[in-house]
């Protein structure tokens, strides 16, 4: 299933990040953004130079093109080729992607079936949102959707009492649905358990019928850094590759799902400071000159970045291990 713009992207490897022309409201230091060459991939580990610890992984910065007022930039954001849709736990309002101007507003209320969005993504029309019942015991989830022109809710399909809540939802490249369960270890208003624990929040992969096949962990030092809260938002970039946010902290890190294993890689982290975590999306109607969108819950604003892009491919298989013959075998223990 291709994505909602129906163009070709670019998943696989490019030389750099091409120039973009000069525009009359780019900043000096955005134009140089465009310029700079992409992170190089290092074969043995495909971009990573994570050794386990904060700061290790490829450090990069993002820059900010333009913020616009959104009310309900306090969730997520979602992207097409022609709009943008600001979320709040039960409102979406749909805006002009050029001026900002808003156009249509969903809301469902308090007391609503809806309770708790966080982000979406519009494919082939639809926007389709992560949705959860956070903070509330038990913790159960569900995927809705809405029709991008209207703005009118046309499905859901519940998870009910499941993995965690539900944060973020997106299609690779290949028409797969993933998305996180997150879990935290913030201790909820009027409970006395922490909601499920950061460590146990996972990475996963829906089937056709939204069932999960397969899943993953963070590392460490990683959903450390999330804690007491979790992943909040991921897309998927116009280079295949996945990056994610926290709750709070004004980065985005870039993953990579190993060849072996249940831990995802963690291969970037890029700095965005004028976003604070939350709901992201990739603007992939653009391929590879495509915006990063985030919000400021602080200021309630749509932020449209420019970030760097891995350029290698996201997909290439990393070294598992290796083949020894007689004599040659290796001590277990040593």
């Amino acid at each position: 299933m291709p994505f909602s713009s129906g163009r070709e992207f670019a998943w696989k490897s490019a030389s750099q990040i091409k120039m973009l022309q000069p525009l009359a409201l780019l900043s000096a230091g955005l134009a140089l953004a465009y310029a700079q060459s992409s992170p190089q991939c290092n074969a043995a580990t495909n971009g990573s130079t994570f050794d386990g610890t904060v700061g290790s992984e490829q450090q990069y910065n993002a820059t900010t093109v333009r913020s616009i007022k959104a009310a309900d930039a306090v969730q997520g954001v979602a992207v097409d080729k022609d709009y943008f849709y600001s979320i709040d736990n039960f409102s979406i309002t749909k805006h002009n992607k050029t001026t900002g101007e808003s156009l249509l507003q969903w809301f469902g209320g308090k007391g609503g079936p809806i309770i708790h969005l966080d982000g979406g993504v519009v494919i082939d029309g639809i926007i389709y949102c992560p949705h959860s019942n956070y903070p509330q015991t038990p913790i159960t989830s569900s995927v809705e959707m809405w029709n991008a022109t209207t703005l009118e809710h046309i499905e859901s399909h519940p998870f009910g009492i499941y993995r965690g809540s539900l944060t973020w939802i997106d299609q690779d490249a290949n028409g797969t649905f993933w998305g996180t369960f997150a879990n935290y270890d913030r201790v909820q208003h009027g409970q006395t358990q922490p909601y499920g624990l950061t460590i146990n929040t996972q990475l996963v992969q829906f089937g056709p019928d939204w069932s999960v096949t397969r899943s993953w962990i963070f590392p460490d030092a990683l959903w450390g850094s999330f804690s007491p809260m979790s992943n909040s938002g991921g897309s998927f970039g116009p280079d295949g590759w996945l990056y994610i946010t926290g709750h709070d902290d004004p980065a985005v890190y870039v993953l990579k799902v190993p060849s072996a294993g249940d831990i995802v890689v963690w291969v970037a982290t890029i700095s965005v400071p004028d976003i604070g975590g939350q709901g992201i999306a990739w603007d992939r109607s653009e391929g590879r000159n495509g915006s990063l969108y985030g919000i400021s819950r602080a200021s309630t604003e749509v932020v449209e970045m420019k970030a760097p892009l891995q350029d290698c491919e996201w997909n290439t298989p990393t070294v598992v291990g290796a083949v020894y013959g007689p004599g040659s075998f290796l001590d277990p223990e040593a």
